[in-house]
């Protein structure tokens, strides 16, 4: 007896992006595509409705940002499974992704062959990350992570935001905005704030 095919949602604001991924994995014997979404708010909306097998995810699209997306569905969806899928790659991101219930990160520079394989493992139960991936995470393993208030520091820093804006913007001290400042160059390592806004844009803390 032939096995279910696997019912795949993809998610992805490029609309391009969109039909090529939903062409190639239309064209496996076991996977059909069900629904397609443009947005985070339509992902989570199709999900609801359809109760795919699987999501292919966008982290950056509109309406509400992937990393949010994810949560949702695993709100209606406990064991929900979920591939992100995106040109973004940074240790904090994937982090980020990972902790909010992905099962699989990949770069949209993946073969295709490599994205169906994916597909399969992740519905059998395996995490799945890219290779350079994974070394980045390594990388980083034992770096201290950037609280919220730190980041909400730093989003100001990289909008051009002084030290008094900052404070004024979060109501806080100027004197707290500096030892929060001295505290995040400490973690990334940075010379300078505007080092420090490039290594977190880099490392997926933030995006410009």
């Amino acid at each position: 007896m032939t096995a279910p095919a696997i019912r795949v949602l993809i998610a992805d604001d490029h609309p391009l992006m969109r039909e090529g991924i939903a062409a190639l994995v239309s064209s496996q014997d076991d996977i059909t595509v069900v629904a397609l979404a443009a947005d985070g708010i339509e992902a989570v909306a199709q999900y609801a409705q359809q109760r795919p097998d699987l999501c292919l995810l966008d982290l950056q699209m509109p309406g509400s940002d992937g990393v949010a997306a994810i949560g949702a569905i695993r709100k209606l969806q406990a064991d929900a499974r979920i591939i992100v899928l995106t040109t973004f790659g940074g240790d904090a991101r994937v982090s980020a992704a990972l902790r909010a219930g992905a099962a699989a990160y990949l770069l949209k520079d993946v073969l295709g062959t490599e994205l169906l394989t994916t597909i399969r493992a992740v519905c059998a139960g395996r995490q799945v990350i890219s290779p350079a991936l994974t070394r980045e995470l390594a990388a980083h393993a034992i770096s201290d992570t950037l609280s919220a208030r730190e980041l909400d520091v730093l989003r100001l820093a990289a909008c051009g935001h002084s030290n008094r804006a900052i404070g004024a913007a979060l109501a806080i001290r100027e004197a707290t905005v500096k030892t929060h400042m001295s505290t995040i160059l400490a973690k990334l390592g940075a010379n300078d704030r505007t080092h420090a806004v490039a290594i977190a844009v880099q490392r997926g803390y933030i995006t410009l």
